[in-house]
C-alpha cells in the first residue's frame, strides 16, 4: 500500500504542473499570434502613409512568403526525411486557383483600404467577414441552419452600423474597399476550408498551403496592380527613380519585413490551432480586436465616440455568440460520433480485447497499473 500511496502523491503533484505548463504554452502561443497579427496591421498602416502603392506592397509580401515557405519546406524535408507534397498541374489549377484568387483580392483590397481609413474603422469593418463566411458556409452546406444564426447576423450588422454612424473619421471609399474585401474574404475562407478538408491533396500544413497558393495569388493580383499602380510606380522616386542606393535598400527592406510578418502570422495561427484548438484561435481573435482598437486609439489617435464603442461591443457579442454556437455544435457532433463508434465496436472488438474471466473494471485497473 505504501508504494501505491507514494505513486498517488506523485501523480497528484504532476497534474497541477502539467496544467501550469499547458497554460503557459497557450498564453505564449496567443501572445506570439497577437504580435504577428496586430504587428502586420500597424505595419501596413505605417508603411502606406509614405509608400502609396498597397498592391505592389502586397505582391512583394507574396514573393517573400513564397521564398520563406520554400525554405521551410526544404528544412522540414531534411529534418523528417519525408518528401513534401507537390500538386499536379490539373489539381493546382482547378482546386487551388479559386482559393488563391479570392485570397489575393481579399488581402490586396484590405491593404488598399489603409490609404483611406483608420485602423479602428478597418478592424471593425473587417469583423463583418464573419457574416459573409457564415453566408457562404450555408451556401456550400458547410454550416447547418440554426435559428440562432439570425441573432448573430443582427448583432454584427447592427454593431457595424452603430460603429460607422456619425463617425468623424469615416471615409466612403475606404469603407467600400474593406467591406468588399470582407465579402471576398467570406468566399476565401469557405474555399480554404474546402481545400484543407480534401485529404487527398495533402495541404493540411499551412507551409505547404502557402507554398502552393502564393504564385497563383501573385498572378491573380498582378493585372490589378498594373492597371492601378503600374505607371505611377514607374514614375515614383520611392523605388524605380530613386537617386540613392541607401534609399532603395531601405524601401526594399521595409517591404520585405511585411512579408516576414505575414509568414509568421500564418505559422503562428497553425501552431496555436495544432497545440490548442480552433476555438482558442477564435476566442483569441475576439480579444485581439479589442487590443487593436485600444492600441489604435492610443498610438494612432483614432477617435471613437461612446456610440462607436457600444457598436463594437454589440458586434463582438455577435461574434462571440457565433463562436459559442460552433463550439457547442462541434462538441455535440464529436459526442455523437464517439457514441456511434462505441456502438459499432462494442459487440465486435471489445470482447476480443478482453481476457477470459476478467471483467471490464479489473481490466481498467490493470491498465492503470501498467501505466
Amino acid at each position: 500500500m505504501e508504494p501505491q500511496r507514494v505513486e498517488c502523491i506523485e501523480r497528484s503533484m504532476e497534474y497541477p504542473l502539467q496544467f501550469l505548463c499547458r497554460g503557459l504554452r497557450t498564453v505564449g502561443l496567443v501572445l506570439l499570434y497577437y504580435c504577428f497579427s496586430i504587428g502586420i496591421t500597424f505595419y501596413n498602416k505605417w508603411l502606406l502613409k509614405e509608400f502609396h502603392f498597397p498592391l505592389f506592397m502586397t505582391l512583394v509580401h507574396l514573393m517573400i512568403i513564397f521564398i520563406l515557405a520554400a525554405v521551410t519546406r526544404t528544412l522540414m524535408q531534411c529534418w523528417t526525411g519525408k518528401p513534401r507534397v507537390v500538386l499536379g498541374w490539373s489539381q493546382y489549377l482547378t482546386k487551388a486557383a479559386p482559393t488563391a484568387l479570392a485570397t489575393a483580392l481579399d488581402i490586396g483590397l484590405s491593404n488598399w483600404s489603409f490609404l483611406f481609413i483608420t485602423i479602428s474603422l478597418y478592424t471593425m469593418t473587417k469583423s463583418s467577414a464573419v457574416l459573409f463566411i457564415l453566408f457562404f458556409s450555408l451556401v456550400f452546406k458547410l454550416e447547418e441552419k440554426n435559428p440562432c444564426l439570425i441573432v448573430v447576423v443582427v448583432l454584427i450588422a447592427s454593431g457595424l452600423f452603430m460603429f460607422t454612424f456619425e463617425s468623424t473619421q469615416f471615409n466612403v471609399e475606404g469603407f467600400v474597399l474593406v467591406l468588399l474585401a470582407s465579402f471576398i474574404g467570406g468566399i476565401r475562407w469557405t474555399l480554404t476550408q474546402i481545400l484543407l478538408q480534401k485529404a487527398e491533396l495533402g495541404l493540411q500544413n499551412p507551409v505547404d498551403t502557402m507554398y502552393h497558393l502564393q504564385p497563383l495569388m501573385f498572378v491573380g493580383l498582378f493585372p490589378l496592380f498594373l492597371y492601378n499602380e503600374g505607371l505611377s510606380l514607374c514614375l515614383s522616386e520611392k523605388l524605380f527613380r530613386v537617386s540613392e542606393l541607401p534609399s532603395l535598400l531601405h524601401s526594399l527592406l521595409t517591404l520585405s519585413a511585411g512579408g516576414a510578418l505575414a509568414f509568421g502570422l500564418g505559422f503562428s495561427e497553425f501552431l496555436l490551432v495544432s497545440k490548442t484548438s480552433s476555438l482558442t484561435l477564435s476566442i483569441s481573435g475576439i480579444f485581439k480586436e479589442v487590443c487593436t482598437l485600444l492600441l489604435a486609439a492610443h498610438l494612432m489617435g483614432d477617435e471613437m465616440s461612446v456610440l462607436n464603442w457600444l457598436g463594437f461591443a454589440v458586434c463582438l457579442s455577435g461574434i462571440s455568440l457565433h463562436v459559442g454556437l460552433k463550439a457547442c455544435h462541434s462538441r455535440g457532433k464529436a459526442g455523437q460520433v464517439r457514441l456511434q463508434s462505441l456502438k459499432n465496436s462494442s459487440s465486435d472488438i471489445l470482447p476480443l480485447l478482453r481476457r477470459d474471466g476478467c471483467s471490464e473494471e479489473e481490466e481498467e485497473e490493470d491498465h492503470d497499473e501498467d501505466h
